[in-house]
């Protein structure tokens, strides 16, 4: 949790998006000389691109080094990023920022994402998605401790010659690495073989302790590739949603921007909240049978939102949007518990590494459906309340092809299991 509330904070970067913009004019845009809404908007990009590059590419060191020695490294390259950023600011350099936030801190981002996840899936080999849901929950609530905490540092360094950006990069990465060195210093593996007292290993649990896959063999399987998809299909439904969630309550009902940043601000909430609680209830029911809930209730809710808007339903609208988002954040938490169940946990980290390339790739596709769609229609003389109806139904469409995907998931061939010695 330390380390991913930290890491989370890259959720709430959107706060220096505009204070970027006016580096050299401070109070406004300088033209020609300050960066623009575009240039900047690649630093969050190039973050999330490096999360699920660096996490496919590092996965198996993670697991090889263990996860104290990764959490070092991923506060290192995060908070080192922060400072290099600061740099970049001070010097007025976009290069420096893409490089210290965007690359190096990316880096960080992968290494954190995963560390912990695997660890604590083998101190509660009973509870496999309750403790995925615990780590990864922290990641989906970065942004409620780093967005405020941005806005507030700004306000105080802010003055006739600084927007207060670079003060606060600077001491963002001081308090992160306290927090981040904190949960790498705790961290511990239990030996092998451990079990909780009185617990025996049934069902799922049962069946994955018999064997192992190894990431290598893990990735050229159908169920690899399957599950790729199946997190693909919801992270690409509900990110584009979750990105555009202010503006889309402004132009749906008409609410000024105060009201539809708390609407985003409530999503934050549940995309949190989901991650612990579906993750947790999947312990019960199944990762197959979860997922077949996320992707069919979520189709019918996503088909629902035109609807609330036609007939004026706000609050219906709110309620519907905060259950979509709740069971994104579970399908972010609750991937991990099924890689165990298909692969069992002899690599699991790296394994979940490569998958969250799926992730990289959705944050790009999902933000462009949307944007590029509404605008359109915009554009051509559609009421704003109803420019987004085709990609509500778009992403009910991508979610009935992700239940598709995830009910063809079957058993991983025994010819793919680590025999004696660790070969395959």
């Amino acid at each position: 949790m330390a380390v991913h509330l930290c890491i989370g904070e890259v959720y709430g970067f959107s706060v220096f998006n505009e204070p970027l913009t006016r580096i050299v004019g401070i109070t406004a845009p300088a033209p020609e000389m300050d960066w623009t809404i575009p240039q900047v908007g690649w630093i969050y990009s190039i973050a999330l691109m490096m999360l699920g590059l660096s996490a496919a590419v590092l996965g198996k060191w993670v697991e090889r080094r263990g996860p104290r020695c990764a959490m070092l490294g991923s506060a290192v390259c995060f908070c080192g990023g922060l400072l290099i950023s600061a740099l970049g600011v001070h010097f007025h350099q976009l290069w420096l920022i893409y490089l210290g936030y965007g690359f190096v801190g990316g880096i960080g981002l992968g290494l954190g994402y995963i560390a912990p996840v695997s660890t604590l899936m083998k101190w509660f080999p009973d509870r496999p998605g309750l403790a995925t849901g615990l780590a990864i929950m922290g990641f989906g609530g970065g942004a409620l401790v780093g967005a405020p905490l941005g806005q507030e540092l700004m306000g105080y360094f802010r003055s006739a010659t600084s927007t207060g950006v670079a003060e606060t990069f600077g001491l963002m990465a001081v308090a992160y690495s306290v927090f981040m060195g904190f949960g790498a210093a705790t961290v511990r593996v239990p030996a092998k073989g451990w079990r909780p007292d009185g617990w025996e290993a049934r069902g799922l649990a049962a069946t994955e302790a018999k064997f192992a896959v190894g990431v290598d063999r893990a990735w050229t399987t159908p169920q690899f590739w399957l599950l790729w998809a199946v997190l693909a299909l919801n992270v690409t439904a509900g990110i584009g949603i979750l990105g555009q969630a202010s503006l889309m309550c402004q132009d749906m009902f008409g609410v000024s921007a105060t009201v539809g940043a708390g609407f985003a601000g409530l999503l934050s909430i549940f995309n949190m909240g989901g991650r612990f609680l579906w993750s947790s209830f999947s312990d019960k029911t199944g990762r197959k049978a979860i997922y077949c809930v996320y992707f069919l209730f979520g189709a019918v809710l996503y088909a629902l939102l035109p609807w609330t808007q036609q007939s004026g339903q706000q609050a219906l609208f709110v309620a519907v949007t905060a259950v979509i988002i709740s069971m994104y954040g579970g399908g972010f938490a609750t991937i991990p518990a099924y890689l165990r169940d298909v692969f069992g946990t002899h690599q699991v980290g790296a394994i979940h590494g490569r998958l969250i390339t799926a992730w990289s790739l959705a944050a790009l596709i999902g933000p462009q459906l949307v944007n590029y769609l509404s605008t359109a229609r915009k554009a051509a003389g559609v009421p704003k309340a109803e420019a987004y109806h085709p990609t509500l139904y778009l992403m009910a469409g991508l979610l009935i092809v992700g239940c598709l995907c995830n009910l063809l998931v079957r058993p991983v061939d025994s010819r793919h299991h680590l025999k004696e010695g660790g070969v395959a």
